[in-house]
């Protein structure tokens, strides 16, 4: 072979291997552990009866993960967190100390898992003045322990892209979630993302399933990621090679777990992470993942309605919180934001529609059904995306509606179908998108 016909090949073969490299999706993963220590005296969230009292051990640590997507000049991430949710300052705090990378308030979703065993977001509110046992204490190291954390995982995720195939798949599963208010709606649909690398090597399983993580209740004490945190565990185990996996949680105001066991609580999240784990293994087996050329995302910010109490809030969380009628309103000026950033992305087949907050599932299917009627194969609500705002109804189930998730709907009657109608609005653009 001549110089001339040797060096003619290997130009051609660096073209083919660079356009390859330029037309499809790249991407890298990581994770870090987010458990603060225990010395730090911080409470845990979900309950009010904890009334601010210092969690009292690690039983198993919590995690925030980060899976970065890229295509030249553009990307995005997903963070999954073990953690109950996030105040409205997290999100801002963690973007400006990473915006000059090219990172903004529209390519970065945060989804936690909404544990009841790990953080209590007043905690890591900076608004938070209240100095209220019930509601939480704000503590400032632990925000900059957090946001300390959550800054170098996406620096360690914000680079060495590797080219990916993707693929979803979702499931009906029957028996293992239903509708705490006894309403009809329960969404029994698991839905699995499966990146893998270009040589088949597992890099990272994302899985959406809707339900509380409550097996703890306000009596335990000690830090766990609750059942998503053995859900990841477990798969990780099952699939090997390094794999790393994300779960996030979906339209889960109203969904709880269903699980027939007399153990007590930090034993029925081993049990039931292992089997939601065991379910997602099963469909991750199943897909195929192809190249993908292309992602899309979409950001709004929206206002919201003027705040509200429930007529029924002094009865339940008015009681759990120490609240009453004069200081609801204080609490709600204080804590509530007045508008909300909105956001979905597209990856392959998938659309993941962000909802600041717990949204009830008959709204979750409605979001969803709406977007799969227009033509997105996979749709799934990112329950508790970037902040919590507080419980999300329909007008019917605020209005005629009796307990807790009623009692802390924040923003009236109409907050459901404002919230809903502009998740359809942000992500349907993308269906059509490559």
């Amino acid at each position: 072979m001549s110089v001339r016909l040797f060096i003619y090949g290997l130009l051609l073969f660096l073209i083919v291997s660079l356009n390859s490299y330029g037309e499809n999706l790249t991407a890298h993963v990581a994770s870090i552990d987010i458990t603060p220590p225990i010395e730090m005296k911080y409470t845990l969230g979900g309950y009010g009866e904890r009334m601010n009292k210092p969690a009292t051990a690690i039983h198993d640590h919590i995690w925030a993960k980060a899976l970065v997507v890229k295509k030249d000049k553009r990307k995005y991430a997903i963070i999954t967190l073990d953690i109950l949710g996030l105040p409205t300052n997290v999100k801002s705090d963690l973007i400006q100390r990473i915006s000059g990378l090219g990172w903004t308030m529209e390519n970065v979703m945060l989804l936690p898992s909404h544990s009841h065993g790990s953080l209590e977001m007043a905690a890591l509110n900076s608004k938070n003045l209240l100095n209220s046992p019930q509601l939480g204490l704000f503590q400032p190291e632990l925000l900059a322990f957090l946001l300390d954390k959550l800054e170098a995982l996406v620096k360690a995720a914000d680079q060495n892209y590797q080219l990916v195939k993707i693929g979803t798949a979702c499931q009906i599963l029957e028996g293992l979630n239903r509708n705490r208010r006894k309403d009809p709606d329960v969404d029994k649909e698991m839905t699995v993302t499966r990146i893998d690398l270009n040589d088949g090597k597992p890099l990272a399983i994302l899985v959406n399933w809707t339900a509380h993580p409550t097996f703890l209740g306000g009596q335990d004490m000690q830090v766990s990621a609750e059942w998503p945190g053995y859900l990841q565990s477990e798969i990780q185990n099952l699939i090997g090679n390094g794999v790393t996996a994300m779960y996030y949680n979906g339209a889960e105001g109203d969904q709880s777990p269903i699980l027939d066991s007399s153990q007590d609580g930090y034993e029925k999240i081993q049990i039931y992470g292992k089997k939601i784990a065991a379910k997602a293994f099963e469909i991750y087996q199943e897909i195929k993942p192809n190249p993908v050329k292309d992602f899309s995302s979409t950001y709004n910010t929206i206002t919201l309605p003027e705040h509200a109490a429930h007529p029924s809030f002094m009865k339940t969380g008015g009681e759990e919180y120490g609240l009453d009628e004069n200081t609801v309103k204080i609490v709600m000026d204080m804590l509530g934001p007045k508008e909300v950033g909105m956001g979905a992305v597209k990856i392959g087949d998938l659309i993941i529609a962000g909802i600041p907050g717990e949204l009830t599932a008959e709204l979750g299917l409605q979001v969803k059904n709406s977007l799969k009627n227009s033509g997105s194969k996979y749709v799934t609500i990112g329950g508790l995306a970037n902040e919590w705002i507080s419980y999300i109804l329909t007008r019917d189930q605020y209005i005629h509606g009796e307990g807790y998730e009623s009692s802390v709907s924040f923003y009236g009657p109409g907050l459901g179908e404002l919230i809903s109608t502009e998740a359809i609005k942000t992500s349907k653009p993308l269906i059509h998108q490559q």
